[in-house]
């Protein structure tokens, strides 16, 4: 029987570590949003701006030239560590097999696992803990920040990105799922030239592909991605499991008893906070600002 030893023998710690790269190289959340320096406790408090000060003209012939009154508020924003988890079971006689490369073949289930997930729980709040919120999409429904599709690709994608300005944030790239690609191609301007000629056409296109993108809620969303911030509570760490059985989380069903199916199973966790601030800005003080909107369907089209 295989034993944890024997397990651990076949596992390069670096090879652990580098777990983490790939998984941002596949995550857009960890590759496209902005990296704050590693959560040294559970959460770690930001304090962003919740209103502005307002300067004033003196007027000597009013209030005999006193100065108005200005305040700036604050309010904190938490970014709170949540535990992510991935388990690959694996068939013993694979472990014993020599010729196989046992990280080649476990490498990207695990990467593309938390990727997915990560992705998800941002984007859609598909399995997010409470603690994160709402995902990025849902929340720019529930704030109006949507533009419905004409047809007119070039238009609507300008139409977004004026949603994001006037609530006082530039846009610096444009995510959508890969049926967005195609629309890419065959997009020309209003002059029929080329995206490449135009503000639209410089902006960073990045394209979801792991399976997190709902293509019937969103076509594509634009916003300032460093708007949105997450930090590393903790690395990737990992453990072997020889003898548990594995349950489905949603419904308790054994999926895999390993001592019964002569398998092992490798669990990889890490732990991660995300939070996107919002403050204040210059241009919109209210409730409703936010550094995203979305292109959505048209289902009459």
């Amino acid at each position: 029987m295989i034993t944890k030893n024997d397990v651990n023998a076949l596992i390069d710690e670096q090879v652990v570590n580098e777990i983490f790269a790939d998984a941002q190289k596949e995550s857009k959340v960890l590759s496209m949003f902005r990296r704050l320096p590693n959560m040294t406790s559970d959460k770690t408090k930001l304090r962003v701006s919740d209103s502005l000060p307002v300067a004033y003209f003196v007027d000597e012939n009013t209030n005999n030239g006193r100065k108005n009154l200005t305040k700036a508020a604050w309010k904190n924003v938490f970014l709170t560590a949540e535990e992510i988890a991935v388990i690959v079971p694996i068939k013993e006689n694979l472990l014993n097999d020599a010729s196989v490369d046992i990280w080649a073949e476990i490498r990207p289930q695990l990467t593309s696992a938390i990727a997915k997930t990560i992705d998800a729980a941002v984007f859609k709040g598909e399995g997010a803990p409470a603690s994160w919120g709402e995902g990025i999409i849902p929340q720019i429904i529930a704030k109006g920040k949507t533009v419905t599709e004409t047809g007119k690709l070039y238009e609507d994608i300008n139409n977004t990105m004026i949603e994001v300005e006037e609530s006082g944030y530039d846009v610096n790239a444009i995510l959508g799922g890969v049926g967005l690609k195609g629309k890419f191609r065959m997009m020309t301007d209003n002059t029929g030239q080329p995206l490449n000629t135009t503000e639209i056409g410089s902006l960073k296109r990045e394209y979801l592909d792991n399976g997190a993108w709902d293509k019937e809620t969103a076509t594509l969303i634009a916003g300032d991605f460093n708007q949105a911030v997450y930090a590393i509570r903790s690395d990737v760490d990992y453990k072997v499991l020889t003898e548990a059985v594995i349950q489905d989380p949603s419904t308790g069903d054994i999926l895999y008893n390993l001592a019964q199916e002569d398998m092992v199973a490798l669990r990889v966790t890490f732990r991660m906070g995300y939070a996107i601030p919002n403050p204040v800005t210059a241009l919109d003080g209210t409730e409703t600002r936010y550094p995203f909107a979305a292109l959505v369907p048209n289902n009459e089209l």
